[in-house]
């Protein structure tokens, strides 16, 4: 299959889903042999967990508690099933947050990205991403390797040395920022230096505008994007084709509207909440912060898998409001004790030099009575009071905002 990893991305959708759900109460059963799980997890019954309805009332797991966590528990807060003297490198990104890496080929699922970018076996590829403490640069490396490509560790920074290497070396991949690349491609113009052998880049840890990615196209480097994390590898990828990112097979993707573990509707915008099946540190919900949309349909490429827009934004929209903190995990729980209620969205702003807040909310059958319940409750979990207006379904905006800080300070 020259043009995919293998079978398993083109698999009926039916297929894949079934196949997920039958491996996932292993997982799980295996996730509880840590003692972070078997606290997160407690009382719940692995086989049990063979739907995304069953997984959907499962309990997230929130990427900004896992520093907190960690402290507590160290090293990994209790989440890690192999020892950390039994993993490969242990790892360490800015919060802090801690991570390891296991054993094994492709550990962190990054090579279908690479093959997706045109990366083969008997490739080189030059490296840009971190490879001190934190794991940008195993992420990538370790995909290119599962693929047969030799890698130049090239890291960040040394401009002029990194061109050194790629004009000896003359790699035809590049890994790293879009925002990279383009440097080195400037000062290769500039100092003369040849660039030229690189034709294909695999780019993840920054935004890719389309005017910089058609500019890298223009300069003979075509360009796609993944989308990963630490804990989870390689979440999502492009394709040749360039329609949303295609999902790993190696986890279960939901969107979860921002401050629950409510799943929204396809097509909503909400929190990325994701399922892996690492067998060294599986992670279960855990919500990653970072908001996107499932999209209808698969990828003209053939992968059949689900497809994200990709990154939308953040979901931790915290504000603070008269001295009170406000959580998006207040505004879904006012959603769900009124379920009559569409889209909620909490927005903050400021007049006559004070603090104010406007819930507005989506409903077919506007009515006073209805309005004032809401206030209630917003007062009784914020401890603040609010304006309430109703609004047509429909009429907000689909991205994935719960919390819309408008003040201007």
């Amino acid at each position: 299959m020259p043009d995919h990893y293998d079978a398993l991305e083109t698999r009926d959708r039916k297929i894949r889903e079934r196949e997920q759900f039958s491996a996932l109460p292993a997982i799980i059963a295996r996730a509880m042999n840590a003692p972070g799980w078997a606290r997160l997890l407690a009382g719940i019954a692995p086989e049990k967990i063979i739907s995304r309805a069953a997984l959907a009332a499962l309990p997230v797991l929130r990427k900004s508690d896992l520093a907190a966590m960690q402290k507590e528990h160290p090293p990994f807060g209790g989440l890690c099933v192999t020892p950390p003297g039994k993993v490969r490198r242990l790892l360490m990104s800015p919060g802090p947050i801690f991570e390891p890496e296991g054993m094994g080929n492709d550990w962190w699922g990054c090579a279908r990205a690479c093959h997706a970018a045109g990366f083969r076996a008997g490739d080189i590829v030059h490296n840009s991403f971190a490879y001190h403490l934190t794991p940008g640069g195993f992420i990538l490396e370790s995909g290119a390797h599962a693929l047969g490509c030799a890698v130049i560790p090239g890291g960040v920074g040394n401009t002029e040395q990194q061109l050194e290497a790629i004009a000896h070396y003359k790699p035809a991949g590049y890994m790293g920022t879009p925002d990279f690349l383009k440097i080195l491609l400037d000062s290769a113009e500039k100092t003369g230096k040849d660039a030229s052998c690189l034709k294909r880049a695999l780019v993840s840890g920054a935004a890719l505008p389309g005017s910089l990615r058609e500019e890298l196209k223009e300069r003979g480097v075509a360009v796609l994007q993944c989308y990963a994390t630490a804990e989870l590898g390689v979440i999502a990828y492009e394709s040749d084709a360039r329609e949303g990112m295609i999902v790993n097979e190696t986890l279960i993707l939901e969107i979860v509207r921002p401050g629950s573990g409510d799943l929204v509707p396809d097509g909503d915008v909400g929190e990325v909440v994701v399922t892996s099946f690492n067998p060294d540190y599986p992670m279960i919900r855990l919500a990653t912060g970072d908001l996107s949309a499932l999209m209808p349909g698969i990828s003209p490429c053939g992968r059949t898998n689900a497809r994200i827009k990709g990154w939308m934004g953040r979901a931790d929209q915290i504000a603070k409001v008269k001295g009170l903190f406000v959580h998006p995990s207040q505004v879904a729980e006012l959603a769900r004790r009124h379920p009559e209620l569409g889209r909620v969205r909490l927005v903050v702003g400021r007049e006559a030099e004070q603090d104010v807040m406007t819930l507005m909310v989506e409903c077919a059958q506007p009515a006073p009575a209805l309005a004032a319940a809401v206030a209630a409750t917003l007062q009784s979990l914020t401890k603040l009071k609010g304006a309430v207006q109703l609004a047509a379904p429909g009429s907000l905006p689909n991205d994935g905002k719960v919390i819309a800080d408008e003040r201007k300070l």
